[in-house]
């Protein structure tokens, strides 16, 4: 593939190749040595819009975990804040022959613009309400690694499903790989029509007790121009997924950060149903898997250690 803008453009085989690759990183993972040469000379841009821990600094370990040189810009303290269009910031970027350019920002398309403006394969790190395909291509990795398969899974998404560019994503990821999806929510922040991407509508925790895993959101209260629920506490009493919510058989998770107290108990983050933390490691193995796909899977390399008889799977078609 030539870019990952979107998980849309991934089919089910295409979705595996990358968790297959992300394995293969995992091992290299466990060694004293943990870097592979693969990228060795070629140059990744990571250019973060909006703040970010977990997919900017994966995205940039998982670049050196390549071997690859890294560039990393802040639109905070760039010229940005001296009012560069994103058009010249790209290219500025593309004077540096950037093999990958790893964008996030706040405006829906922005990765597919960029996409437009370089030569260099462009990873959406999130834009917007729209889309975050390596977020969704992680918890797929990390709900395959505890269950095997995710074909029949029920999923509850709860939350703030409206402003939320991870819910669009993983419905269609989840989807995609058979499971059985229910958005729930306050009716304010589930969108109008969310139902055509396959999924149940609930405003209602009632029958989340049904459901093998609870993916909570975050109330995003930075993109709400007014006041979605009467009160963060009322939303609480109503959503929170508390440990006398959560039965022991039943997975949690976040994309995070966390809003202690808000989407979640404390009891409940910290509970042995949470798999938050392992999200936070697959980010890692499936970002590398990301960029060795773009930059290096069509070319027939493998990464080292690997048998000379495997080869990756190329995927995707070019933009």
């Amino acid at each position: 593939m030539k870019h990952l803008l979107s998980i849309e453009q991934l089919s089910r085989e295409e979705i595996e190749a990358i968790l297959d690759r992300a394995e293969s990183f995992a091992e290299v993972g466990r060694r004293d040595i943990k870097k592979v040469p693969t990228l060795r000379g070629r140059t990744v841009v990571s250019l973060f819009y909006e703040s970010s821990t977990r997919t900017s600094s994966s995205f940039d370990l998982a670049a050196k975990r390549l071997s690859a040189d890294l560039v990393s810009v802040k639109a905070a303290g760039s010229s940005v804040d001296k009012g560069e269009s994103l058009k010249d910031t790209i290219a500025t970027l593309s004077a540096y022959d950037p093999a990958a350019i790893v964008i996030r920002h706040p405006y829906a398309g922005a990765a597919q613009m960029v996409a437009g403006w370089t030569a260099a394969a462009v990873v959406n790190a999130g834009d917007g309400k729209h889309e975050h395909p390596s977020q969704a291509l992680l918890d797929v990795y990390t709900l395959r690694r505890r269950l095997g398969s995710l074909e029949g899974v029920r999923i509850w998404i709860v939350g703030d499903v409206l402003h939320s560019r991870v819910a669009r994503s993983n419905l269609i990821a989840f989807n995609r790989m058979g499971a059985e999806v229910t958005v729930c929510g306050p009716p304010t922040l589930i969108p109008r029509g969310i139902e055509e991407l396959g999924c149940e509508v609930s405003y209602s925790l009632n029958g989340v007790e049904e459901a093998e895993v609870v993916y909570a959101l975050r109330m995003q209260k930075e993109r709400m121009s007014e006041s979605f629920v009467p009160s963060l506490r009322e939303y609480a009493a109503n959503f929170q997924i508390d440990t006398r919510r959560l039965n022991p058989r039943q997975l949690l998770m976040h994309p995070g950060p966390v809003n202690r107290g808000v989407e979640l108990s404390g009891e409940a983050i910290d509970s042995p149903q949470s798999l938050i933390t392992e999200q936070v490691a697959a980010g890692l193995v499936v970002r590398m898997a990301i960029l060795y796909e773009l930059l290096a899977g069509s070319e027939g390399q493998t990464p080292a250690g690997e048998g000379e008889g495997s080869k990756p799977t190329p995927i995707g078609t070019p933009a």
